[in-house]
C-alpha cells in the first residue's frame, strides 16, 4: 500500500485511501484523541476537503468512522486548510482535512489537527501505531459512509473575517490583480478578500477538473499561463494557491512566479516579526535580513511548528514560520491594523499574499522592482516525478557514504566546499553557489534546489543537478 506519513500528513494513491484505509486512519485518530484525553465522547471533530474527485468519498468514509468512534462530526466543506485549522482553534476541536495538496489528482491524503493545532511527528507515530493495531485485528474495517453537521458557513465566515481585518479598507485600491482560480479551494475567498480591499480583481482559469499546482516548483505550462494573462490583462500581480489553499502562488507584473520564501520574508517583515523559523531549503540570504533571527529546520510544517513553539516557550515574541513553498505560520499574536491577529500555527496562503500586495500598493512600484530591492540570491527548484522511492534512498545513501562519492557525483558541476545534512544534502560549492538534493517526503519524487549569483548560473546549475539525478536513476534502472 502506498500510504505513508510525509512532510505534511498522510499521503498516497487515491485508490489506496478511498475505502477501508480512510476509515482505518480516521478511527485510529479518534482513538488516539480519546485515549490521550484530547477529546471526550461526543466532542466535535471537523472535516474539510479539497476539490479532487476522490475527496468527497474519502470525507464521507471518515465521517462514518469518526461518528462510530463516538465523536460529533461537523462538515466544513471545501475550505482552505488554514480556515479549517482556525475554526478548530476557535472551537477547541480536532479536525481532518482530506487533501493531497499539490500532488497529482490520482493521489490524496489526510491532514490531522489536534484541538490545539496541527499534529506533531510524535502524534503521527501514535496514529500510525493505532492504525497498525486495528489492522491486526481479525474483523474487517467498517468503511460505511456517514453524515455530518453542516458548519461550512461558520468556518468560511471566521476565516474571511480574519483576512478582512489585516489591512485598512481600500488598502489595495489601484492594483489590478488576477486570481488564478484553477481548482484551489481558496479561489473564491481570494476574489472576495482582494475586492474587499479595493483591488480590481480578474478571475482567471477556473477549472472543473483538479489541477495540481506546486508553488515550490511551478510548471512551465503554469508559467506560460501566468505570463499570457499578465500581458493580456495588464495585471500588477497574479495570485493563487495550491489545492488546499495553504501555499501561496504569486507572480509579478510579467507573470514570473515569486519564490515562496521571499513571500514568507515579506510577511514576516509586514507583521513585525523578530524570529523566523524556516527549513533548510529556504534562501540562504534570509540570514542577512536586519532585525530577524532565522532558525533552520528540516522540511515539513511539523518541524517548523515545533521550533516556533520552542522559541515562544523560551520567551521569544514576534515568532513566525514559513517554508520555501510560501506557506506562512504564526506562533504568537500580532497587532495589525488596530486588531489582534491571533496565532495560527499552520501554513496559510492569505497572509503573505496580503502582505506583498499591500507593500506594492503602498510603494506604488511594480513587484519586480520590490523583489530586486530585497536582493536575495537567485534560487530555483524543480523535481523529477515518478522517481522510485528506493532509487531516491539509494542515491542519498551513495552521496552520504563519503566525500569521494559526493565529489565524483558533482565533478561535472563543481567542487564541494561544505555540506549540511539537516534534510537531504545541501552542498555549498567552491564558487559559493548551492545545490541541494532531497527526496520528497510524501511522493515518488526527487527534488533539487539551487542558489547562485545570477539567474543564468542558477538555471544552469539546476539543469545540471537534475541531469545528475536522472543519470543515477538510469544506472539503477
Amino acid at each position: 500500500m502506498s500510504l505513508k506519513f510525509g512532510t505534511s500528513g498522510l499521503r498516497g494513491l487515491s485508490s489506496d485511501l478511498n475505502g477501508p484505509a480512510a476509515a482505518l486512519y480516521a478511527t485510529a485518530f479518534a482513538q488516539y484523541l480519546l485515549s490521550s484525553g484530547q477529546a471526550s465522547p461526543g466532542d466535535p471533530i471537523l472535516l474539510g476537503r479539497d476539490f479532487r474527485d476522490s475527496s468527497p468519498s474519502i470525507s464521507a468514509i471518515c465521517a462514518g468512522a469518526l461518528a462510530r468512534a463516538g465523536l460529533t462530526v461537523q462538515d466544513c466543506g471545501t475550505v482552505p486548510t488554514p480556515a479549517l485549522a482556525l475554526y478548530g482553534l476557535e472551537k477547541g476541536a480536532a479536525g481532518l482535512m482530506i487533501t493531497g495538496s499539490h500532488i497529482p489528482a490520482d493521489r490524496n491524503g489526510i491532514k490531522f489537527y489536534r484541538p490545539d493545532g496541527e499534529i506533531a511527528k510524535a502524534d503521527e507515530q501514535a496514529i500510525g501505531a493505532a492504525a497498525d493495531a486495528f489492522r491486526a485485528q481479525a474483523s474487517a474495517i467498517d468503511a460505511t459512509p456517514g453524515q455530518a453537521e453542516d458548519h461550512v458557513a461558520q468556518a468560511e465566515s471566521l476565516f474571511l473575517a480574519r483576512n478582512k481585518a489585516i489591512l485598512p479598507g481600500d488598502a489595495l485600491s489601484g492594483l489590478k490583480v488576477g486570481v488564478y482560480q484553477h481548482s484551489t479551494v481558496a479561489r473564491d475567498m481570494f476574489v472576495e478578500v482582494l475586492a474587499h480591499y479595493g483591488a480590481d480583481v480578474v478571475p482567471l482559469g477556473r477549472s472543473a477538473e483538479f489541477v495540481p499546482v506546486d508553488t515550490e516548483a511551478v510548471s512551465p505550462a503554469t508559467i506560460g499561463l501566468l505570463k499570457g494573462w499578465a500581458s493580456e490583462h495588464k495585471l500588477d500581480a497574479i495570485v493563487s494557491a495550491d489545492g488546499d489553499g495553504d501555499r501561496p502562488l504569486v507572480s509579478d507584473e510579467t507573470g514570473l512566479p515569486l519564490r515562496g520564501d521571499l513571500l514568507g520574508l515579506i510577511a514576516a517583515q509586514f507583521v513585525g516579526a523578530t524570529v523566523a523559523v524556516t527549513p533548510i531549503t529556504s534562501n540562504s540570504g534570509l540570514e542577512r535580513q536586519e532585525g530577524l533571527s532565522v532558525l533552520r529546520t528540516r522540511v515539513g510544517s511539523p518541524f517548523v511548528i515545533e521550533a516556533m513553539q520552542d522559541a515562544a516557550r523560551d520567551g521569544k515574541t514576534g515568532v513566525v514560520g514559513f517554508e520555501a513553498n510560501g506557506g506562512t505560520l504564526t506562533a504568537t499574536d500580532f497587532m495589525l491594523n488596530g486588531t489582534v491577529l491571533k496565532a495560527l500555527p499552520t501554513r496559510d496562503s492569505f497572509l503573505p499574499v496580503l502582505a506583498l500586495l499591500s507593500l506594492a500598493a503602498h510603494r506604488q512600484r511594480p513587484l519586480s522592482s520590490i523583489v530586486t530591492d530585497i536582493a536575495l540570491p537567485v534560487a530555483l527548484a524543480d523535481r523529477i516525478e515518478n522517481f522510485p522511492l528506493e532509487t531516491s534512498a539509494a542515491l542519498m545513501a551513495h552521496l552520504r557514504a563519503g566525500m569521494d562519492n559526493l565529489s565524483a557525483f558533482l565533478k561535472p558541476i563543481g567542487t564541494p566546499q561544505s555540506v549540511s545534512d539537516i534534510d537531504g544534502l545541501r552542498v555549498t560549492l567552491s564558487d559559493l553557489s548551492i545545490i541541494h538534493f532531497r527526496p520528497s517526503g510524501n511522493a515518488p519524487e526527487m527534488r533539487c534546489y539551487v542558489e547562485a549569483e545570477t539567474a543564468d548560473k542558477a538555471e544552469s546549475l539546476l539543469e545540471q543537478g537534475l541531469a545528475r539525478i536522472r543519470a543515477f536513476g538510469s544506472q539503477r534502472g
